[in-house]
């Protein structure tokens, strides 16, 4: 039952994965870029958040009304001033670029905030720890339930938005081919331009639960990185729905390698990471 229990964990840990990969996810789906300011992203919008709660007395559903486009806009500049150009170096400069704004964003919020941790749970009453009690050994709690959820429904919007709307097929075209795409008519700029936007918005999402779930500072954006690149690595980049499953591949790998071992949460984790990796590789060559 306990091992039962951990897997249940797992899989809510895995949710929470796939939220904060999915923006990842879709960015290299549109762009072929893996960007490696993702985790540094979301904790801005974390901290945004926070600021909203703790200084103006913003409920976090609120300020995430306010994030949420705030971070859209930034996505647009960062695409205008910053991916678009480096975009045309070649494969390399967009990941030295967001290298070194995630270098900036965590100095800045350094500077700024200091390293004390935050977090929004005291923000969100008794969601933070309110569990459903499934027998004397399995709960479940409310605010896993509802990260899990709403990755289920962000990844679900996301598939609507690319297979049935006039947006969604301009962006598949774009990533598809842009030189082709520009000849019917699309603006592959544009279109860059509110894939990234779309990208940052869904980051403040992740961002919202991330301080919520667990504590944050200016430095928690590589561990976030991290995971959300193991999940879209096992899942398969650019799909959505492999986003969900390495995702939840990734968080049952740890909880139990967590349960086998006190050590083994990390380690099961790379493992199962590395595994994949090395499966498609071998399975690469033999095609």
């Amino acid at each position: 039952m306990i091992f039962l229990n951990q897997l249940l964990q797992g899989v809510f840990l895995g949710g929470y994965y796939a939220l904060i990969a999915c923006s990842l996810s879709f960015l290299f789906g549109v762009m072929r870029i893996v960007n490696l300011a993702h985790g540094s992203i979301v904790v801005f919008a974390a901290f945004l958040l926070f600021v909203l709660a703790d200084r103006f007395d913003l409920s976090p559903w609120l300020a995430l009304l306010i994030v949420v486009p705030v971070m859209a806009g930034l996505g647009w500049l960062l695409q205008r001033f910053v991916l678009d150009r480096s975009l045309r170096g070649g494969m390399l400069v967009p990941l030295l670029a967001t290298f070194g704004l995630a270098i900036v964003l965590d100095n800045a919020l350094f500077e700024t905030f200091g390293a004390d941790t935050r977090s929004l749970a005291p923000y969100i009453g008794d969601l933070s720890f309110g569990s459903w009690a499934i027998t004397d050994d399995i709960s479940i709690g409310q605010l896993d339930v509802l990260i899990l959820a709403t990755a289920v429904l962000l990844l679900g919007a996301l598939h609507l938005l690319l297979r049935y709307t006039r947006m969604g097929r301009a962006i598949r075209a774009t990533a598809e081919d842009p030189g082709t795409a520009g000849l019917i008519g699309i603006d592959a700029r544009a279109v860059y331009a509110m894939a990234t936007a779309l990208a940052l918005a869904m980051a403040a999402v992740a961002g919202a639960f991330l301080a919520m779930r667990a504590t944050f500072d200016p430095y928690t954006g590589g561990a976030q990185l991290i995971f959300a690149f193991e999940a879209v690595a096992i899942g398969g980049f650019g799909s959505l729905w492999g986003t969900l499953w390495g995702g939840l591949a990734l968080g049952v790998a740890q909880n139990v390698g967590a349960a086998i071992d006190p050590s083994g949460f990390f380690i099961a984790g790379h493992v199962t990471f590395l595994a994949v990796l090395v499966g498609r590789v071998a399975a690469g060559r033999a095609s």
